[in-house]
């Protein structure tokens, strides 16, 4: 179906965009939900709806008790799907993720005992408190959508979807996420403490011993998958198009932007980082009920999909430079269209 353009704006079909605006509405039942809970987390929910709407998963960072583990039960209590949380610690083996072979003596066999990571929605808690083999045993799971156990390969049910917490690395008894798996997380979102206003809030509604709080199932995974469908029509200029590649490509080649970030830079993002914006995007546009992408839309998830991409140098550490603020320096020096 051909989209209409003038200039370089894009006008959906009138039915795509109606469409697109019905299929919408599931997603703010759930925020309603979800904010019976949350209290100025906007953000937060924002991103694990884009991630539900993308099927990319979410890495989420921040020091204990900001209701990370809380936002993400809370959102699969908003749906009705299969959810397993799994409480990451340093003793924890990857065959109690994934599964194993079990001998039954009785019949002299071995019979698969499948994890828990057979489910929907994943809750991997405190995920880099785990060593990295058992990290790494989310890895098949979250790129393939499969589990290999004893030469045997498994497929996950759809909608699979991995939100992952994580305590800051500066904490007691964490470990570094390996390049490999923070690259197939699609967002990285940062937690950070309330505003005053907010933490009264939270204590008048959290501050009792008796909560009631009664999240209900507004949406189902069939509901879930026939959005995903629309946001894939949701529409993305060429000249967007061109804008993401160049804010990916500023993290290889700097230099070629008129950045001076080369020395700063050890790895830029993965053509992953170009796929996961585009899509995130798309996404952004379908929650606000569009049926086209907008250049504040690609600014505003960017940060959440190439901080964790960009490895920075030694030279960086020293200056005490992170990703993060590279970064926002690439996006406040690429032209925006």
């Amino acid at each position: 179906m051909a989209y209409e353009q003038s200039g370089d704006v894009a006008s959906p079909p009138s039915d795509i965009a109606q469409a697109i605006a019905e299929a919408s509405k599931p997603m703010r039942r759930i925020i309603e939900q979800v904010d019976q809970v949350l209290v100025g987390q906007e953000q937060l929910t924002h991103r694990m709806l884009v991630a539900l709407l993308t099927g990319g998963h979410l890495l989420i960072e921040g020091v204990p008790g900001l209701a990370k583990t809380t936002a993400v039960a809370s959102l699969a209590k908003a749906i009705d799907t299969g959810f397993q949380r799994l409480q990451f610690t340093p003793d924890l083996l990857p065959a109690d993720l994934i599964g194993t072979q079990v001998y039954r003596p009785q019949d002299q066999t071995f019979v698969v005992q499948k994890g828990p990571i057979f489910s929907n929605l994943i809750l991997a808690d405190e995920i880099n408190r785990a060593p990295a083999k058992v990290q790494s045993a989310l890895l098949e799971a979250m790129q393939e959508r499969q589990v290999t156990i004893g030469g045997e390969t498994y497929q996950l049910d759809e909608p699979f979807l991995v939100m992952a917490t994580q305590n800051p690395v500066e904490q007691e008894g964490t470990y570094q996420l390996p390049e490999a798996q923070t690259d197939r997380f699609m967002l990285k979102t940062i937690v950070n403490y309330p505003s005053r206003k907010e933490e009264l809030e939270i204590l008048r509604r959290m501050g009792k011993t008796q909560l009631r709080f009664q999240i209900e199932a507004v949406t189902s995974p069939a509901e879930i998958l026939a959005a995903r469908q629309l946001v894939d029509q949701v529409q993305l200029v060429p000249s967007l198009e061109d804008y993401i590649v160049d804010l990916v490509l500023a993290t290889r080649n700097p230099a070629a932007y008129g950045l001076r970030l080369a020395e700063l830079i050890q790895f830029g993002a993965s053509p992953r980082a170009t796929i996961n914006l585009a899509l995130a995007s798309r996404a952004c546009a379908f929650l606000d009920g569009r049926g086209f992408v907008t250049p504040q839309d690609i600014k505003n998830i960017a940060l959440d999909v190439l901080r964790h991409r960009v490895i920075i140098s030694y030279e960086a550490e020293a200056e005490e430079r992170t990703s993060e603020s590279i970064v926002r320096e690439i996006l406040n020096h690429i032209p925006t269209p």
